[in-house]
This record gives structure tokens, C-alpha cells and sequence, in this order.
């Protein structure tokens, strides 16, 4: 007989909830996830369209959750996502709920070798690459007959770049699924016939609500607009922001400007090692950088954290993109500004007309303050999830042994083989000196600045 978490508590759904959003330090959901819940509890399908930063993701996990099967030893949740930055959000996210269910996320770029030991012992949720998970499948490696709920999140990205093939093939193998959930953070995603949608509840999230968004352009005077983008940049002040190039060797070119004016970012496109992109915006979200510099792999699907403002170096084709860049900024009727970065010669494409946006001349406005200098370092330590470490943990090998005060110490990020600690730029080197090659939970630890 199946036994779920919350039969086991005997608690209502509104306790249930609280237990996990209390280690969210949120006190209620948002209208969307509120709806999306109850929607999701009724076992419909659900097409969920909400705009990026909105919490789509607690807003299927924390119903689903409920109805995972504690006596099952299999897997009985499937989530396919687009990307291995999303795969490992969604984990993180999950595994911070802490409801006692495994949890493992396999994706491209990553050893076959780690997905065999994740999966010998089989998670009650897995996510995954359409890709990888599909790889996984024909080598038998995943029991399918225990999985009932099939989840596709940002499922119009996965299409848009190239897992139309894989994901008919993992739908089309799955025996037993009893409810399909799709997400998507734009509102004109064609649904695909291959998901066999039955009587879907759809829950349009896109248009609703007060948008705080300002859109503003800065005028260039040549076609060439590095300098321009470094007074746009003394001009916004310091502030976290992503500068938004549509092509890869544009943004290299960027950078190697922005460096040239010690202006310190960090870069994030599909040409870098994942490992890289990955470090990357673990050093933009714990504040060691302030500005990141992306193509639109940044645009969706991540985990950033709220921003002030965007700016694009290069406009996307359409619209779409353009919005989702916006995205990432003035979520949930907070305030947030979008530059259009605009030599005047050039034409402006029709959907950037129609908003006619305010336009600015900075070229003769004094100099303002560029982004500060590193206030913020990150540290790098050989041990993690997999030996047990946990937060506190390393904090406390910090604040005791580091003898650091507990505003110096900053957001700490535990991987499955390593953790990422951020912390004052001055103490780092001292940090180092006394806490590397030490131990932490019985285990040798080295500590380095990345």
C-alpha cells in the first residue's frame, strides 16, 4: 500500500506547504504558484506559462512531493529540462525542501560513470537533458514502469534547440504516466502533439500583473559602441546587471574592453567549458562580480538572482528574446530598468518603435562611478555533498579556525564534489593560509581562490 510524506505528518496542505517555504524563508506563495498548486493536486494536466524569476519551479514541486510514494524504491518523477544550469538549479532547489526523498539530476558534459553510481540507487526524482536522460533509457539504466508524472519544463526551449527527437522518444517509452506539467516563461509556445496532453488546464501567468519595467535607450555616437558602453556603464552606477551580446565573438571582443578599463564581469556563452559557466555565475551570485556579460543562454532557466538592471549591446531579432532578456529583471512588481545600447544611425527593429522609449545622451554628462573593485572573493574547497559537508559545516571551519566575524563570510554553494564559499576580498588570502589542508568532516580539504 502506498504511504505519502504528508499521510505520514497528517497535516493539512497549507501546513504541509508552510513546513517546506519556511526553509525557503518565504512566508506565502505568489498567486500563480498558489493556483498552480491546487491546479496540480487535482492531478490534471497542467500548461503553466509564467514569466522567468516567477517560481515555477516550487510551483509543481511542492504538490508533487506530496504524492511521492515512500515505500516505492524507483523513480517516480521525470523532469526534462534544456539545459545542465536549469538541471542543477531545479536539484539544488529540491534538495533544499529537504523532504527525505533522493533526488539527482544527469545531464551532457558530465561522466556516464557518475550517472551509473547516482542510479544505482534510484531517486525518487530525476532531471535531466532530454538527451542524456534518452541515453539513459536505451542503456537500460532507468526502471520506468514507476513513473506517473512526467514534467517539461521550459519545454519550448528544449525544442528550440534541437530535442524535438529525444523527447518524442523518452514520451512515447513511458508505460505508466498519469499527469504531463509543462512550463514555459513565453506565452506563444506551440504545444507538441508528441506530449498526448489529456484535457489540459492551461495557467497563463504571462500578461498578468504590473510590469515595473523601464525601457530606455542610450545613444552611441559611432557604430563601434565600447566607449559608449563604458560611459553607459559609469552612468548606471555600481549595481548587478547583465550586458546582454547576441554573437560569442562580439562578446569576447566586450570583454577584453571591459578589462582593458579594470572593469571586472564575468563572461557566460555556449563556447565556454561547462565548468567555467558554472563558476561563473556562482561568483556573479555571491557578489565577487557585479556584472555579467551573456549571450541569450543567460536569458532563461537560470539561477540568477534579482537584478537591477539589463543591457543590450546587441538587440536580439525578436521580440521574444527580448523579452525573455528583460526577464531577468523587474520580476514580481519590483522595479527594474532594460538599456537599449543604440548607435542613432542605425534602424531600430518594429517592437522597440512601438514601446518608443525615452531616449539618453550621456556623452557629454560627467564621469560617475564605474563598478566598484572586488569587494568580494570566492574560495574553492575539494569536498562536498558526497563527504557530507554541509553549510554549517563550513562555516564553522571559518568563523573558528579562520577566525572570521560572521559579515565577512557569504553565500555558500554545496556541489556534489566541491563548495564554493564567498567572502571578504581582504581576508581571502589570509583565509587560505589557515584553513587550507585542514580537515573538515574527517576529511583532508584543500582551499583555493578561483
Amino acid at each position: 500500500m502506498s504511504k505519502t510524506i504528508k499521510d505520514q505528518q497528517e497535516i493539512s496542505d497549507d501546513k504541509f506547504t508552510g513546513s517546506f517555504l519556511n526553509k525557503f524563508g518565504i512566508t506565502a506563495l505568489n498567486p500563480m504558484q498558489e493556483e498552480a498548486s491546487k491546479t496540480i493536486r487535482k492531478k490534471s494536466d497542467v500548461v503553466l506559462l509564467s514569466p522567468t524569476g516567477t517560481g515555477k519551479t516550487l510551483a509543481f514541486l511542492l504538490p508533487l512531493i506530496e504524492t511521492l510514494d515512500m515505500n516505492c524504491a524507483e523513480i517516480q518523477i521525470l523532469i526534462l529540462v534544456p539545459s545542465r544550469e536549469l538541471a542543477q538549479q531545479i536539484e539544488q532547489v529540491t534538495r533544499k525542501m529537504g523532504s527525505g526523498f533522493k533526488v539527482n539530476a544527469v545531464y551532457g558534459g558530465r561522466a556516464g560513470s557518475l550517472d551509473k553510481i547516482d542510479l544505482k540507487h534510484r531517486p525518487a526524482i530525476l532531471i535531466g537533458t532530454p538527451g542524456r536522460i534518452a541515453d539513459r533509457f536505451r542503456r537500460d539504466e532507468i526502471s520506468l514502469e514507476y513513473i506517473n508524472t512526467l514534467i517539461l519544463d521550459e519545454f519550448d526551449k528544449s525544442l528550440e534547440i534541437g530535442f524535438e527527437k529525444e523527447m518524442t522518444e523518452i514520451v512515447e517509452t513511458l508505460p505508466n504516466v498519469h499527469q504531463r506539467i509543462l512550463t514555459s516563461a513565453t506565452s506563444d509556445a506551440k504545444i507538441p502533439e508528441f506530449v498526448g496532453l489529456q484535457k489540459p488546464v492551461f495557467l497563463n501567468y504571462i500578461q498578468k500583473g504590473i510590469s515595473q519595467l523601464t525601457i530606455k535607450i542610450i545613444i552611441s555616437p559611432e557604430k563601434d559602441k565600447l566607449k559608449t558602453l563604458v560611459k553607459a556603464l559609469a552612468f548606471i552606477g555600481p549595481q548587478p546587471g547583465i550586458i546582454f551580446c547576441s554573437f560569442k565573438d562580439s562578446l569576447e571582443r566586450v570583454s577584453d574592453f571591459l578589462t582593458k578599463n579594470h572593469i571586472h564581469h564575468e563572461c557566460f556563452h555556449g563556447g565556454m567549458e561547462q565548468i567555467d559557466r558554472e563558476q561563473a555565475l556562482i561568483k556573479f551570485r555571491n557578489g565577487t562580480n557585479q556584472l555579467l556579460l551573456a549571450t541569450d543562454l543567460a536569458a532563461r532557466g537560470l539561477d540568477i538572482p534579482e537584478i537591477k538592471f539589463i543591457l543590450h549591446y546587441h538587440l536580439p531579432l525578436r521580440n521574444k528574446e527580448f523579452t525573455h532578456r528583460n526577464g531577468r529583471t523587474a520580476r514580481m512588481n519590483r522595479n527594474g530598468i532594460a538599456y537599449i545600447l543604440h548607435c542613432e544611425k542605425e534602424e531600430l527593429p518594429d517592437f522597440i518603435k512601438e514601446i518608443a522609449p525615452e531616449k539618453l545622451n550621456i556623452e557629454n554628462q560627467q564621469k560617475a562611478t564605474l563598478p566598484s573593485p572586488v569587494k568580494w572573493e570566492t574560495l574553492y574547497i575539494t569536498g562536498g555533498r558526497r563527504d557530507k559537508i554541509s553549510k554549517g559545516d563550513v562555516a564553522g571551519l571559518f568563523l573558528k579556525q579562520g577566525q572570521i566575524k560572521k559579515d565577512q563570510l557569504g553565500v555558500i554553494e554545496i556541489k556534489q564534489n566541491c563548495t564554493y564559499v564567498g567572502v571578504q576580498a581582504e581576508i581571502a588570502k589570509m583565509l587560505i593560509e589557515k584553513t587550507n589542508n585542514t580537515k573538515l568532516k574527517k576529511k583532508k580539504v584543500r582551499i583555493s581562490l578561483i
